[in-house]
């Protein structure tokens, strides 16, 4: 693939990072550096145009939205408490996948609560919307870490959070209890990149797609 204008991709350490290589490869890009083992921000590529951005996840979304990347990699959970602004969303790239589940102690519930449930979460706004769609209102309590440590000490009732094998609930006490929905990474895409850069990023999104279709098919 010719890169003939700058491209910034955003990409969050650890899982996606490792899991968006082969979909980075398969469109001609490797990065020079490790972002474990770099101290770098920006790193450099096997191209000189495009460079890749890493930042927290949950601030992929707000630096393409504003322009600071070109494109980026982010959860379906991080993209759904951000809302979307600014973004397109062309394709969902299957990797990083898990669930976004209730879970608590076994039989936990609003008919068990005695007044309303309070709920520990960093998922806020997937919370809420969740809660209100069943006609249950709940005290939403923010965390940041550590969710399961909420039921334990009597913080909260229930947690919302991301679930992937469960082996963290069932060694703290605790079991999934509602599906929320299915989570994975997708790739989003800045509005105004899309029109200035279209080709070029409609053959990355093309390459992406044709990865996905392989690793899937």
């Amino acid at each position: 693939m010719k890169f003939d204008a700058p491209i910034t991709i955003a990409l969050s350490k650890g899982r996606i990072f490792e899991q968006s290589l082969p979909l980075l490869a398969h469109a001609g890009i490797e990065p020079s550096d490790d972002p474990e083992t770099s101290r770098k921000l920006i790193l450099d590529t096997n191209h000189q145009q495009v460079k890749l951005v890493i930042i927290r996840a949950t601030d992929v979304p707000t630096y393409v939205q504003y322009g600071a990347a070109d494109m980026g990699i982010a959860g379906k959970d991080v993209l759904m408490e951000h809302g979307g602004e600014g973004l397109y969303e062309p394709l969902d790239l299957q990797i990083a996948r898990c669930r976004l589940m209730t879970a608590g102690y076994p039989n936990t519930g609003a008919a068990e609560a005695k007044g309303r449930l309070r709920v520990a979460t960093k998922y806020v706004k997937s919370a809420q919307r969740f809660f209100a769609a069943k006609g249950e209102q709940v005290e939403i309590i923010k965390l940041y870490g550590s969710m399961e440590l909420a039921p334990i000490v009597g913080l909260a009732d229930l947690i919302v959070d991301l679930v992937e094998s469960g082996n963290t609930l069932k060694a703290n006490g605790l079991v999934p209890i509602e599906h929320i929905t299915d989570i994975s990474s997708r790739l989003v895409v800045n509005k105004a990149s899309w029109k200035m850069k279209h080709v070029l990023v409609t053959q990355l999104i093309d390459a992406f797609r044709e990865a996905v279709n392989q690793s899937t098919g």
